[in-house]
């Protein structure tokens, strides 16, 4: 697979998180690669950690914002919206390089920058998707995202590529289109039950498969639509259970048995729908990654906006305060997040 959406139905699971550190990460060990991050959360925050943290990343959000057209995804969208049935074919207004805001990012990473906008003209989005003529209208829309891809993909010519994909954790119209321009869903989550039922959610919005109480909704929901419109879906790929609670260098009690919970839900799904995951032939438990809680190490890369590989262990001072990076849980951090990556 060659595109990543980091989706669940609930915030808070570091999901722009890892999305920054799969595409640094993802594109230092592979430079020959053309990796493109293109943002579709309204908050942007995987576009604030690329484009330097939160001391120089207001000033350059500004300076793409203010451009004409915006050199944001919302850019692209309005673009869209004026022009609903036509492919852009030169996309390169709606891209920026990190690495001119921020040289701790490589060279071979784009960014289609998050914007706050994307808010704002999604409801003229979803009504654009309801048009009677034509009678593909829907899909067209729906494809809106993916047809980026497509011309990024162009672009990047003979060089391999990477599409990550940042979501909100509603199930907008936007998200809508982030998913459907992905091959494969990263699901990061907590070890708590309003995380259990977020990924439920996510199965039941994004393929319909739901229990009898709600089945019932199932007959209209977008799983169905996207069935009989022929609009491609993707599939489960890879499920991150972030910021593990770890007590004298172990998993704690309480963190093991709510991911013994969340994994056995997820076998259950696999046991009777094998075909919504990217491996149908290995049951999603025995492929969950488990990363560490290391508040410290995130704090640090997410608010200077340095990718790992260039996190160094020694004491650092963020607004004022000093934060100590330890060598040994800063290795292992690294080496779980490794592990992630190479997933991809």
């Amino acid at each position: 697979m060659s595109s990543y959406a980091f989706w669940n139905n609930k915030g808070g699971v570091g999901k722009s998180f890892l999305c920054f550190v799969a595409a640094s990460e993802y594109a230092h060990s592979h430079p020959d690669t053309d990796v493109y991050v293109i943002d579709l959360c309204p908050q942007a925050n995987v576009s604030e950690t690329l484009l330097g943290g939160y001391l120089t990343s207001p000033n350059a959000i500004h300076s793409l914002n203010t451009k004409t057209p915006r050199a944001t995804v919302a850019g692209y969208l309005e673009a869209r919206l004026n022009s609903p049935f036509k492919m852009i074919e030169d996309v390169s207004p709606y891209l920026c390089e990190p690495k001119h805001f921020n040289p701790n990012i490589p060279e071979n990473l784009r960014l289609v920058c998050g914007d706050n906008l994307l808010e704002i003209i999604s409801e003229a989005i979803r009504q654009t998707s309801q048009l009677s003529i034509p009678i593909d209208a829907w899909k067209q829309v729906l494809n809106w995202v993916q047809d980026l891809t497509v011309a990024l993909r162009k672009q990047s010519g003979d060089r391999d590529t990477l599409f990550v994909i940042d979501c909100n954790p509603s199930f907008a119209i936007y998200t809508q289109l982030a998913l459907v321009a992905a091959e494969g869903i990263v699901v990061p989550f907590t070890a708590d039950d309003s995380s259990r039922r977020a990924i439920e959610n996510v199965v039941a919005l994004l393929y319909g498969i739901t229990d009898e109480h709600t089945a019932p909704y199932a007959r209209i929901s977008f799983a169905k639509r996207a069935k009989e419109d022929g609009v491609s879906v993707p599939k489960l790929h890879t499920f991150v259970s972030n910021r593990m609670t770890l007590y004298e260098g172990k998993a704690s009690k309480a963190f093991k048995a709510v991911n013994k919970t969340i994994k056995q839900t997820m076998d259950d799904i696999y046991n009777k729908h094998r075909h919504i995951f990217a491996n149908p032939k290995e049951s999603p438990s025995s492929t969950f990654i488990e990363i560490p809680d290391y508040h410290s190490a995130c704090v640090v890369a997410a608010t200077t906006g340095t990718p790992l590989h260039k996190l160094k262990p020694g004491p650092k001072i963020i607004a004022g305060e000093r934060v100590q990076l330890n060598p040994d849980p800063l290795k292992k951090y690294r080496d779980a997040l490794e592990q992630f990556v190479n997933c991809l």
